[in-house]
Protein backbone atom coordinates (compact mmCIF):
# COMPACT_ATOMS: atom_id res chain seq x y z
CA UNK A 1 0.00 0.00 0.00
CA UNK A 2 3.02 2.58 0.77
CA UNK A 3 4.58 2.10 -2.81
CA UNK A 4 1.44 2.38 -4.33
CA UNK A 5 0.61 5.89 -2.36
CA UNK A 6 4.34 6.90 -2.97
CA UNK A 7 3.82 5.64 -7.14
CA UNK A 8 0.40 8.28 -6.82
CA UNK A 9 2.09 11.53 -4.77
CA UNK A 10 5.74 10.85 -7.74
CA UNK A 11 2.49 11.45 -10.45
CA UNK A 12 1.29 14.25 -8.81
CA UNK A 13 2.87 17.95 -9.70
CA UNK A 14 0.70 21.09 -8.57
CA UNK A 15 2.54 23.50 -10.98
CA UNK A 16 0.64 21.48 -13.70
CA UNK A 17 -2.86 22.71 -11.92
CA UNK A 18 -1.36 26.07 -10.44
CA UNK A 19 -3.50 28.70 -12.53
CA UNK A 20 -6.42 26.68 -11.67
CA UNK A 21 -5.10 25.99 -8.31
CA UNK A 22 -4.88 30.04 -7.72
CA UNK A 23 -8.19 30.32 -9.02
CA UNK A 24 -10.06 27.97 -6.77
CA UNK A 25 -8.58 29.32 -4.37
CA UNK A 26 -9.94 32.64 -4.65
CA UNK A 27 -13.24 31.40 -5.60
CA UNK A 28 -13.01 29.36 -1.82
CA UNK A 29 -12.25 32.19 -0.25
CA UNK A 30 -14.85 34.52 -2.13
CA UNK A 31 -17.17 32.03 -0.88
CA UNK A 32 -16.84 32.71 2.38
CA UNK A 33 -16.60 36.53 2.20
CA UNK A 34 -19.68 35.88 0.48
CA UNK A 35 -21.44 34.52 3.76
CA UNK A 36 -20.18 37.15 6.00
CA UNK A 37 -21.06 40.17 3.55
CA UNK A 38 -24.42 42.07 3.87
CA UNK A 39 -26.72 40.78 0.97
CA UNK A 40 -27.18 43.44 -1.60
CA UNK A 41 -23.08 44.39 -1.30
CA UNK A 42 -21.73 42.49 -3.95
CA UNK A 43 -18.88 45.10 -5.25
CA UNK A 44 -15.78 43.92 -3.08
CA UNK A 45 -16.75 40.74 -4.58
CA UNK A 46 -16.24 42.19 -8.00
CA UNK A 47 -13.06 43.85 -7.36
CA UNK A 48 -11.67 40.25 -5.48
CA UNK A 49 -12.89 38.65 -8.38
CA UNK A 50 -11.39 40.69 -10.44
CA UNK A 51 -7.80 40.40 -8.47
CA UNK A 52 -7.71 36.84 -8.26
CA UNK A 53 -8.36 37.22 -12.22
CA UNK A 54 -5.38 39.06 -12.40
CA UNK A 55 -2.99 37.24 -10.51
CA UNK A 56 -4.40 33.87 -12.35
CA UNK A 57 -3.17 35.48 -15.41
CA UNK A 58 0.33 36.23 -14.15
CA UNK A 59 0.67 32.83 -12.98
CA UNK A 60 -0.55 31.80 -16.42
CA UNK A 61 1.93 33.76 -18.62
CA UNK A 62 4.61 32.94 -16.24
CA UNK A 63 4.33 29.14 -17.60
CA UNK A 64 4.97 30.45 -21.02
CA UNK A 65 7.74 28.35 -22.65
CA UNK A 66 7.99 26.56 -19.19
CA UNK A 67 5.68 23.04 -19.79
CA UNK A 68 4.95 21.42 -16.38
CA UNK A 69 2.96 17.62 -16.88
CA UNK A 70 1.41 15.92 -13.90
CA UNK A 71 -1.33 13.42 -12.44
CA UNK A 72 0.38 10.52 -14.47
CA UNK A 73 0.37 12.62 -17.56
CA UNK A 74 -3.20 13.51 -17.50
CA UNK A 75 -2.51 17.58 -17.12
CA UNK A 76 -0.26 19.63 -19.38
CA UNK A 77 0.43 22.94 -18.51
CA UNK A 78 1.97 23.34 -22.24
CA UNK A 79 1.74 26.79 -24.73
CA UNK A 80 -1.29 25.28 -25.54
CA UNK A 81 -3.12 25.24 -22.46
CA UNK A 82 -1.39 28.83 -21.56
CA UNK A 83 -2.68 30.61 -24.02
CA UNK A 84 -6.33 29.08 -24.02
CA UNK A 85 -5.85 30.13 -19.99
CA UNK A 86 -5.93 33.64 -21.30
CA UNK A 87 -8.68 33.99 -23.18
CA UNK A 88 -10.47 32.58 -20.62
CA UNK A 89 -9.15 35.00 -18.16
CA UNK A 90 -9.83 37.90 -20.68
CA UNK A 91 -13.45 36.51 -20.99
CA UNK A 92 -14.08 36.20 -17.36
CA UNK A 93 -12.66 39.75 -16.52
CA UNK A 94 -14.62 41.39 -19.07
CA UNK A 95 -17.83 40.00 -17.56
CA UNK A 96 -16.48 40.45 -14.19
CA UNK A 97 -16.06 44.31 -14.97
CA UNK A 98 -19.93 44.74 -16.87
CA UNK A 99 -21.45 43.04 -14.14
CA UNK A 100 -22.03 44.84 -10.66
CA UNK A 101 -24.22 47.61 -11.58
CA UNK A 102 -26.21 45.82 -14.12
CA UNK A 103 -26.86 42.97 -11.16
CA UNK A 104 -28.08 45.95 -9.03
CA UNK A 105 -30.13 47.59 -11.82
CA UNK A 106 -31.95 44.31 -11.89
CA UNK A 107 -32.40 43.47 -7.96
CA UNK A 108 -29.97 40.42 -7.56
CA UNK A 109 -26.88 42.13 -6.17
CA UNK A 110 -25.20 38.75 -5.03
CA UNK A 111 -21.62 38.12 -4.46
CA UNK A 112 -22.59 34.28 -5.58
CA UNK A 113 -22.13 35.16 -9.07
CA UNK A 114 -18.74 35.98 -8.86
CA UNK A 115 -17.70 32.94 -7.56
CA UNK A 116 -19.37 30.90 -9.99
CA UNK A 117 -17.74 32.85 -12.36
CA UNK A 118 -14.55 31.57 -11.13
CA UNK A 119 -14.82 28.32 -11.24
CA UNK A 120 -16.60 27.96 -14.55
CA UNK A 121 -12.69 29.58 -15.66
CA UNK A 122 -10.89 27.03 -13.85
CA UNK A 123 -13.49 23.98 -15.03
CA UNK A 124 -12.37 25.78 -18.65
CA UNK A 125 -8.56 25.56 -17.60
CA UNK A 126 -8.91 21.92 -16.90
CA UNK A 127 -10.63 21.35 -20.31
CA UNK A 128 -7.68 23.07 -21.85
CA UNK A 129 -5.07 21.27 -20.23
CA UNK A 130 -6.62 17.61 -19.92
CA UNK A 131 -4.23 14.92 -21.95
CA UNK A 132 -6.84 12.95 -20.79
CA UNK A 133 -10.54 12.14 -21.75
CA UNK A 134 -11.55 12.02 -18.14
CA UNK A 135 -9.71 15.13 -17.34
CA UNK A 136 -11.47 17.26 -20.06
CA UNK A 137 -14.97 15.24 -18.95
CA UNK A 138 -14.20 17.24 -15.54
CA UNK A 139 -13.49 20.26 -16.47
CA UNK A 140 -16.27 20.27 -18.68
CA UNK A 141 -18.93 19.18 -15.37
CA UNK A 142 -17.47 21.77 -13.29
CA UNK A 143 -17.70 24.83 -16.21
CA UNK A 144 -21.24 23.55 -16.93
CA UNK A 145 -22.84 22.81 -13.59
CA UNK A 146 -22.07 27.02 -12.84
CA UNK A 147 -23.14 27.59 -16.20
CA UNK A 148 -26.26 26.42 -15.50
CA UNK A 149 -26.70 28.02 -11.91
CA UNK A 150 -25.48 31.51 -14.39
CA UNK A 151 -27.78 30.86 -16.78
CA UNK A 152 -31.03 30.73 -14.37
CA UNK A 153 -29.65 33.36 -11.95
CA UNK A 154 -32.67 35.85 -12.12
CA UNK A 155 -34.70 33.39 -10.44
CA UNK A 156 -37.89 35.63 -10.14
CA UNK A 157 -37.56 36.09 -13.85
CA UNK A 158 -39.63 33.92 -16.08
CA UNK A 159 -37.03 34.19 -18.87
CA UNK A 160 -34.12 33.15 -17.05
CA UNK A 161 -35.41 30.30 -15.55
CA UNK A 162 -36.38 29.09 -19.06
CA UNK A 163 -33.06 29.59 -19.81
CA UNK A 164 -31.50 27.96 -17.14
CA UNK A 165 -33.59 24.60 -17.96
CA UNK A 166 -33.14 24.61 -21.16
CA UNK A 167 -29.88 24.30 -21.09
CA UNK A 168 -29.57 22.01 -18.24
CA UNK A 169 -31.73 19.49 -19.53
CA UNK A 170 -30.01 19.49 -22.52
CA UNK A 171 -26.65 19.69 -21.19
CA UNK A 172 -27.29 16.53 -19.19
CA UNK A 173 -28.56 14.57 -22.36
CA UNK A 174 -25.08 16.18 -24.43
CA UNK A 175 -23.20 14.96 -21.29
CA UNK A 176 -24.47 11.64 -21.62
CA UNK A 177 -23.78 11.07 -25.69
CA UNK A 178 -19.96 12.29 -24.68
CA UNK A 179 -19.80 9.67 -21.83
CA UNK A 180 -21.16 7.00 -23.77
CA UNK A 181 -18.35 8.23 -26.60
CA UNK A 182 -15.86 8.18 -24.36
CA UNK A 183 -16.71 4.29 -22.86
CA UNK A 184 -16.72 3.17 -26.77
CA UNK A 185 -13.27 4.61 -27.40
CA UNK A 186 -12.27 3.18 -24.31
CA UNK A 187 -13.42 -0.31 -24.67
CA UNK A 188 -11.87 -0.35 -28.85
CA UNK A 189 -8.24 1.61 -27.47
CA UNK A 190 -8.29 0.07 -23.53
CA UNK A 191 -6.96 3.66 -22.77
CA UNK A 192 -8.62 7.25 -22.11
CA UNK A 193 -4.45 8.60 -22.42
CA UNK A 194 -4.57 10.42 -25.74
CA UNK A 195 -1.24 10.44 -26.51
CA UNK A 196 -1.59 6.13 -26.09
CA UNK A 197 -5.21 5.91 -27.59
CA UNK A 198 -3.18 7.95 -30.78
CA UNK A 199 -0.80 5.32 -30.87
CA UNK A 200 -2.84 2.45 -30.78
CA UNK A 201 -5.16 3.77 -33.66
CA UNK A 202 -2.11 4.49 -35.96
CA UNK A 203 -0.47 0.69 -35.17
CA UNK A 204 -3.97 -0.92 -35.48
CA UNK A 205 -5.14 0.48 -38.86
CA UNK A 206 -8.50 -1.94 -38.56
CA UNK A 207 -9.59 0.18 -35.40
CA UNK A 208 -10.24 3.20 -37.67
CA UNK A 209 -13.21 0.95 -39.15
CA UNK A 210 -14.40 -0.74 -36.19
CA UNK A 211 -17.89 0.37 -35.44
CA UNK A 212 -16.91 1.13 -31.63
CA UNK A 213 -15.02 3.35 -32.50
CA UNK A 214 -17.07 4.82 -35.58
CA UNK A 215 -20.02 5.05 -32.95
CA UNK A 216 -17.49 6.35 -30.11
CA UNK A 217 -16.00 8.97 -32.38
CA UNK A 218 -19.90 10.22 -33.23
CA UNK A 219 -21.03 10.55 -29.55
CA UNK A 220 -17.93 12.30 -28.56
CA UNK A 221 -18.72 14.64 -31.26
CA UNK A 222 -22.11 14.93 -30.47
CA UNK A 223 -21.13 16.15 -26.91
CA UNK A 224 -18.62 19.16 -27.68
CA UNK A 225 -20.91 19.94 -31.00
CA UNK A 226 -23.72 20.62 -28.31
CA UNK A 227 -21.14 22.63 -25.84
CA UNK A 228 -19.84 25.01 -28.76
CA UNK A 229 -23.30 25.14 -30.74
CA UNK A 230 -22.97 24.23 -34.07
CA UNK A 231 -25.89 22.71 -35.71
CA UNK A 232 -27.88 20.99 -35.50
CA UNK A 233 -26.90 20.71 -31.91
CA UNK A 234 -27.95 24.53 -31.56
CA UNK A 235 -31.38 24.63 -30.58
CA UNK A 236 -30.85 25.56 -27.01
CA UNK A 237 -28.51 28.51 -27.92
CA UNK A 238 -31.14 31.33 -28.48
CA UNK A 239 -33.26 31.24 -25.99
CA UNK A 240 -30.79 30.41 -23.25
CA UNK A 241 -28.57 33.55 -24.82
CA UNK A 242 -32.06 35.78 -24.66
CA UNK A 243 -32.95 34.64 -21.27
CA UNK A 244 -29.46 34.26 -19.16
CA UNK A 245 -28.87 37.79 -17.81
CA UNK A 246 -26.46 39.59 -20.18
CA UNK A 247 -23.08 39.60 -18.84
CA UNK A 248 -23.83 35.59 -18.84
CA UNK A 249 -24.90 35.36 -22.27
CA UNK A 250 -21.76 37.32 -23.03
CA UNK A 251 -19.25 34.78 -21.31
CA UNK A 252 -21.42 31.83 -22.22
CA UNK A 253 -20.44 32.94 -26.15
CA UNK A 254 -16.82 33.50 -25.36
CA UNK A 255 -15.13 31.31 -22.30
CA UNK A 256 -16.43 28.35 -22.17
CA UNK A 257 -17.00 28.08 -26.05
CA UNK A 258 -13.41 28.41 -26.50
CA UNK A 259 -13.03 25.52 -23.52
CA UNK A 260 -14.46 23.33 -26.03
CA UNK A 261 -12.82 24.04 -28.84
CA UNK A 262 -9.76 23.91 -26.82
CA UNK A 263 -10.51 20.15 -25.32
CA UNK A 264 -12.29 18.67 -28.64
CA UNK A 265 -9.17 20.08 -30.85
CA UNK A 266 -6.95 18.50 -28.14
CA UNK A 267 -9.02 14.69 -28.46
CA UNK A 268 -9.22 15.30 -32.42
CA UNK A 269 -5.53 16.13 -33.59
CA UNK A 270 -3.73 13.96 -30.32
CA UNK A 271 -5.94 11.08 -29.38
CA UNK A 272 -7.97 10.57 -32.53
CA UNK A 273 -5.95 11.93 -35.47
CA UNK A 274 -5.62 8.44 -37.10
CA UNK A 275 -9.32 8.71 -38.15
CA UNK A 276 -8.67 12.40 -39.66
CA UNK A 277 -10.51 11.17 -42.95
CA UNK A 278 -13.26 10.62 -40.98
CA UNK A 279 -13.70 13.13 -38.99
CA UNK A 280 -12.94 15.78 -41.09
CA UNK A 281 -15.92 14.75 -43.39
CA UNK A 282 -18.32 15.03 -40.36
CA UNK A 283 -16.96 18.27 -39.65
CA UNK A 284 -16.71 19.64 -43.74
CA UNK A 285 -20.24 18.98 -43.80
CA UNK A 286 -21.52 20.32 -39.74
CA UNK A 287 -19.63 23.54 -40.53
CA UNK A 288 -21.34 24.41 -43.49
CA UNK A 289 -24.41 23.42 -42.14
CA UNK A 290 -23.77 25.54 -39.07
CA UNK A 291 -22.65 28.87 -40.55
CA UNK A 292 -25.55 29.00 -43.52
CA UNK A 293 -28.25 27.70 -40.58
CA UNK A 294 -26.94 30.74 -38.29
CA UNK A 295 -26.24 33.34 -40.63
CA UNK A 296 -29.59 32.80 -42.07
CA UNK A 297 -31.70 32.59 -39.18
CA UNK A 298 -30.02 35.64 -37.48
CA UNK A 299 -31.16 37.62 -41.24
CA UNK A 300 -34.94 37.36 -39.40
CA UNK A 301 -34.68 38.00 -35.51
CA UNK A 302 -35.55 41.77 -34.36
CA UNK A 303 -33.86 40.90 -30.66
CA UNK A 304 -30.20 41.82 -30.51
CA UNK A 305 -30.07 39.58 -27.92
CA UNK A 306 -31.38 37.18 -30.00
CA UNK A 307 -29.25 38.15 -32.99
CA UNK A 308 -26.21 37.67 -32.05
CA UNK A 309 -27.00 33.79 -30.41
CA UNK A 310 -27.14 32.72 -33.71
CA UNK A 311 -24.25 35.31 -34.76
CA UNK A 312 -22.22 33.25 -32.48
CA UNK A 313 -23.54 29.74 -33.85
CA UNK A 314 -22.10 31.01 -37.43
CA UNK A 315 -18.89 31.79 -35.75
CA UNK A 316 -18.39 28.31 -34.29
CA UNK A 317 -18.79 27.64 -37.91
CA UNK A 318 -16.22 29.42 -39.05
CA UNK A 319 -13.72 28.13 -36.34
CA UNK A 320 -14.40 24.72 -37.72
CA UNK A 321 -13.37 25.44 -40.66
CA UNK A 322 -9.98 25.94 -38.87
CA UNK A 323 -10.39 21.98 -37.40
CA UNK A 324 -11.15 20.72 -40.79
CA UNK A 325 -8.42 22.34 -42.28
CA UNK A 326 -5.98 20.65 -39.36
CA UNK A 327 -2.74 22.39 -39.89
CA UNK A 328 -0.94 24.69 -38.47
CA UNK A 329 -2.15 27.97 -40.11
CA UNK A 330 -6.02 26.25 -39.52
CA UNK A 331 -5.47 25.41 -36.14
CA UNK A 332 -3.28 28.68 -35.22
CA UNK A 333 -6.58 30.87 -36.79
CA UNK A 334 -8.63 28.99 -34.36
CA UNK A 335 -6.45 30.05 -31.17
CA UNK A 336 -6.24 33.45 -32.53
CA UNK A 337 -9.98 33.36 -33.75
CA UNK A 338 -11.09 32.51 -30.06
CA UNK A 339 -9.37 35.61 -28.67
CA UNK A 340 -10.75 37.98 -30.81
CA UNK A 341 -14.19 36.73 -30.58
CA UNK A 342 -13.62 37.38 -26.67
CA UNK A 343 -13.04 40.72 -27.33
CA UNK A 344 -15.67 41.51 -29.97
CA UNK A 345 -18.52 40.00 -28.88
CA UNK A 346 -17.68 40.93 -24.96
CA UNK A 347 -18.00 44.36 -26.03
CA UNK A 348 -21.33 44.26 -28.09
CA UNK A 349 -22.29 43.06 -25.01
CA UNK A 350 -20.84 45.49 -22.68
CA UNK A 351 -22.58 48.08 -24.73
CA UNK A 352 -25.87 46.35 -24.77
CA UNK A 353 -25.37 46.34 -20.88
CA UNK A 354 -25.58 49.80 -20.29
CA UNK A 355 -28.49 50.35 -23.06
CA UNK A 356 -30.63 48.01 -21.59
CA UNK A 357 -33.44 48.62 -19.01
CA UNK A 358 -34.40 46.74 -16.01
CA UNK A 359 -35.88 43.57 -17.74
CA UNK A 360 -34.04 44.72 -21.02
CA UNK A 361 -37.20 44.83 -23.04
CA UNK A 362 -35.60 47.83 -25.18
CA UNK A 363 -32.73 45.21 -26.24
CA UNK A 364 -34.47 45.64 -30.30
CA UNK A 365 -33.68 47.13 -33.13
CA UNK A 366 -36.58 49.41 -32.65
CA UNK A 367 -34.78 49.94 -29.17
CA UNK A 368 -31.40 51.25 -30.81
CA UNK A 369 -33.29 53.62 -32.82
CA UNK A 370 -31.12 57.00 -32.82
CA UNK A 371 -29.03 55.55 -30.41
CA UNK A 372 -26.26 56.64 -32.46
CA UNK A 373 -26.69 60.56 -32.07
CA UNK A 374 -28.04 60.15 -28.67
CA UNK A 375 -24.47 58.75 -27.02
CA UNK A 376 -22.10 58.72 -30.79
CA UNK A 377 -18.90 57.77 -27.95
CA UNK A 378 -20.72 54.02 -27.09
CA UNK A 379 -22.10 54.19 -30.68
CA UNK A 380 -18.87 53.91 -32.92
CA UNK A 381 -17.52 51.81 -29.63
CA UNK A 382 -20.38 49.25 -31.04
CA UNK A 383 -19.79 50.19 -35.03
CA UNK A 384 -16.03 48.73 -34.09
CA UNK A 385 -17.19 45.37 -32.56
CA UNK A 386 -19.70 45.24 -35.44
CA UNK A 387 -17.29 45.54 -37.95
CA UNK A 388 -14.86 42.90 -36.42
CA UNK A 389 -18.03 40.39 -36.24
CA UNK A 390 -18.56 41.11 -40.14
CA UNK A 391 -14.84 40.65 -40.41
CA UNK A 392 -13.96 44.00 -41.90
CA UNK A 393 -10.14 45.37 -42.13
CA UNK A 394 -8.54 46.18 -39.90
CA UNK A 395 -10.05 44.56 -36.97
CA UNK A 396 -9.36 41.62 -34.81
CA UNK A 397 -12.28 39.78 -36.50
CA UNK A 398 -10.71 40.12 -40.49
CA UNK A 399 -7.30 38.86 -39.44
CA UNK A 400 -8.79 35.81 -37.80
CA UNK A 401 -11.51 34.86 -40.24
CA UNK A 402 -8.11 35.37 -42.87
CA UNK A 403 -6.03 32.77 -40.99
CA UNK A 404 -8.63 30.47 -40.98
CA UNK A 405 -10.00 30.48 -44.53
CA UNK A 406 -5.83 30.08 -45.08
CA UNK A 407 -5.40 27.04 -43.82
CA UNK A 408 -8.34 25.24 -45.33
CA UNK A 409 -6.96 26.66 -48.50
CA UNK A 410 -3.68 25.36 -48.05
CA UNK A 411 -5.50 22.09 -47.24
CA UNK A 412 -7.04 22.05 -50.34
CA UNK A 413 -10.65 22.70 -48.99
CA UNK A 414 -11.07 25.51 -51.24
CA UNK A 415 -14.84 25.10 -51.27
CA UNK A 416 -15.18 24.90 -47.88
CA UNK A 417 -13.09 28.50 -47.53
CA UNK A 418 -15.37 30.04 -50.46
CA UNK A 419 -18.54 28.85 -48.58
CA UNK A 420 -17.09 30.61 -45.06
CA UNK A 421 -16.23 33.93 -47.23
CA UNK A 422 -19.84 33.79 -48.81
CA UNK A 423 -21.87 33.41 -45.46
CA UNK A 424 -19.78 35.92 -44.07
CA UNK A 425 -20.91 38.36 -46.65
CA UNK A 426 -24.65 37.22 -45.94
CA UNK A 427 -23.81 38.39 -42.22
CA UNK A 428 -23.06 41.74 -43.61
CA UNK A 429 -26.94 42.18 -43.37
CA UNK A 430 -28.03 41.74 -39.72
CA UNK A 431 -24.76 43.50 -38.36
CA UNK A 432 -25.69 46.78 -41.10
CA UNK A 433 -29.41 46.50 -39.86
CA UNK A 434 -28.20 47.56 -36.15
CA UNK A 435 -26.18 50.13 -37.82
CA UNK A 436 -29.00 51.17 -39.70
CA UNK A 437 -31.12 51.62 -36.74
CA UNK A 438 -28.56 53.71 -34.84
CA UNK A 439 -28.12 55.90 -37.12
CA UNK A 440 -30.72 56.17 -39.94
CA UNK A 441 -33.82 55.95 -38.08
CA UNK A 442 -35.27 58.48 -36.11
CA UNK A 443 -34.81 58.49 -31.89
CA UNK A 444 -37.53 57.40 -30.20
CA UNK A 445 -35.75 57.67 -26.83
CA UNK A 446 -32.84 59.91 -24.94
CA UNK A 447 -31.33 56.80 -23.64
CA UNK A 448 -31.44 59.42 -20.20
CA UNK A 449 -31.09 55.90 -17.91
CA UNK A 450 -27.58 54.75 -19.50
CA UNK A 451 -24.89 55.30 -16.61
CA UNK A 452 -21.74 55.42 -17.57
CA UNK A 453 -20.07 53.29 -14.44
CA UNK A 454 -16.46 53.38 -15.05
CA UNK A 455 -15.75 49.81 -14.74
CA UNK A 456 -18.55 48.81 -17.71
CA UNK A 457 -16.54 51.78 -19.66
CA UNK A 458 -13.27 49.88 -19.29
CA UNK A 459 -14.35 46.81 -20.50
CA UNK A 460 -15.75 48.59 -23.55
CA UNK A 461 -12.25 50.38 -23.88
CA UNK A 462 -10.49 47.15 -23.36
CA UNK A 463 -12.11 45.21 -25.75
CA UNK A 464 -11.74 48.00 -28.59
CA UNK A 465 -8.07 48.04 -27.79
CA UNK A 466 -8.15 44.18 -28.30
CA UNK A 467 -10.17 44.38 -31.75
CA UNK A 468 -8.19 47.07 -33.17
CA UNK A 469 -4.47 45.66 -31.99
CA UNK A 470 -4.82 42.30 -33.58
CA UNK A 471 -6.78 43.77 -36.32
CA UNK A 472 -4.00 46.01 -37.18
CA UNK A 473 -0.50 44.07 -35.87
CA UNK A 474 -2.14 40.72 -36.10
CA UNK A 475 1.46 39.04 -36.21
CA UNK A 476 2.27 39.01 -32.77
CA UNK A 477 -0.57 37.15 -31.64
CA UNK A 478 -0.98 34.87 -34.23
CA UNK A 479 2.95 34.10 -33.80
CA UNK A 480 2.15 33.09 -29.92
CA UNK A 481 -1.22 31.45 -31.69
CA UNK A 482 1.66 29.00 -33.52
CA UNK A 483 3.97 28.33 -30.52
CA UNK A 484 1.02 27.13 -28.68
CA UNK A 485 0.47 24.28 -31.05
CA UNK A 486 1.03 20.80 -29.73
Amino acid sequence: MENLVQIAMQNVNFDAILPSLVLCSFGMVLLLMNAFMPRGKSTPAAWFSLVAIVVTGFVSLAAWNKPEFGFAGGVALDNYATFFNIIFLVAAGLTILMSDDYLKREGYPVGEFYTLILFATAGSMWMASGTNLMMIFLGLEVLSVALYVLAGFFRGQTKSNEAGLKYFLLGCFSTGFLLYGIALLYGVTGTIDLARMGEFISANPGAITNPMAVAGLMLLSTGFLFKIAAAPFHMWTPDTYQGAPTPITAFMSAGPKAAAFAGFIRILILGLGGMKAEWTSLLWIIAVLTMVVGNVIAIYQTDIKRTLAYSSIAHAGYALVGIVAANEIGVSGILFYMLAYTFMNLGAFAVLVLVGKKGEENLTLDGFAGFGYKRPWLAIAMVIFLFSLMGIPPTAGFAGKFYIFAGAVKAGYIWLAVIGVLNSAVSLYYYLRIMVAMYFKAPTEEFEWIKMSAPVVASIVIAVVGVLYMGILPGGVIAMAKNALF
